[in-house]
């Protein structure tokens, strides 16, 4: 195949991912993966890793421009964090025992319906609501949103990071900056450790989709990161919107070509 083919997919995929990443904490693998295995034809596994690759250094920006403007919640997303990794292993043990449970729509329903939810009915929750929230009690509802979405995602195979969204927005009641900001740091660390295990069992993939894919993810998510810090709450909203419902529909129509 040829290099302008793999430019051309790799900075639509890259773009799409980064833009989900730095407006909502998506994981590239929702967007990456779907569109390597269709137009590149590239084995499903290979395309995965190189998608949690790219998560990697996207969604760090995007926490650290988060957390320069003191939308990150460190603390409880630490905690969450933990838990999520811990119980995506025990979601994924139980669903080794379990024929064919995965849900692959999953991821895309989900993006498409949060798309939708943010423009028609927009987070408006402020920090000055958060604080008035006891520690103790947003640390109970981080371990037990992280076993939730842990499990889920090991259990299922997606939806890590639209699920920690609709959790941290509409559980913990976190406001919509804070939300996506906290979001990210979280998918860093699972972003990490699912590439590493990939590439340890799989090998490293072809290098120049990954390189591509990286850099241009990288490159969209510190741009949407910026502009979603600098918005207003409305603003944020319906953008976050908008980006969510047509990624949910191109990745539909590309799981329907693939």
């Amino acid at each position: 195949m040829s290099f302008i083919t793999k430019l051309i997919v790799c900075f639509f995929a890259g773009m799409g991912a980064g833009l989900g990443t730095g407006f909502a904490g998506m994981s590239a693998a929702a967007v990456i993966s779907p569109m390597l295995i269709t137009f590149l034809g590239m084995p499903a596994y290979e395309a995965v890793g190189i998608a949690l690759a790219s998560d990697i250094l996207a969604s760090a920006v995007s926490a650290y421009t988060y957390g320069k403007n003191k939308n990150l919640d460190i603390k409880n997303g630490f905690v969450m964090m933990v838990t999520v990794l811990l119980f995506t292993f025990v979601g994924s043990l139980i669903a080794s025992k379990v024929p064919n449970s995965t849900m692959g729509s999953f991821s895309t329903v989900m993006t498409l319906l949060l798309g939708i939810k943010f423009i028609v009915r927009p987070v408006m929750t402020t920090k000055e609501t958060m604080a008035s929230v006891s520690p103790k009690k947003r640390l109970i509802q981080s371990v037990v949103c992280g076993i939730l979405v842990g499990f889920i995602c090991g259990f299922v195979g997606a939806g890590g990071g639209m699920m920690m969204l609709l959790l941290l927005t509409s559980i913990l009641g976190y406001e919509l900056k804070t939300a996506v900001g906290t979001s990210v740091f979280i998918m860093t660390f699972t972003a990490l450790t699912g590439a590493t295990s990939h590439f340890l069992i799989g090998g490293v993939p072809e290098l120049l989709p990954l390189i591509l894919c990286v850099a241009f993810t990288f490159l969209w998510a510190r741009i949407a990161a910026k502009f979603a810090n600098k918005a207003s709450a409305v603003t944020l909203n319906r953008a976050t919107g908008i980006v969510l419902t047509i990624l949910g529909a191109v990745i539909f129509l590309v799981n329907i070509l693939s």
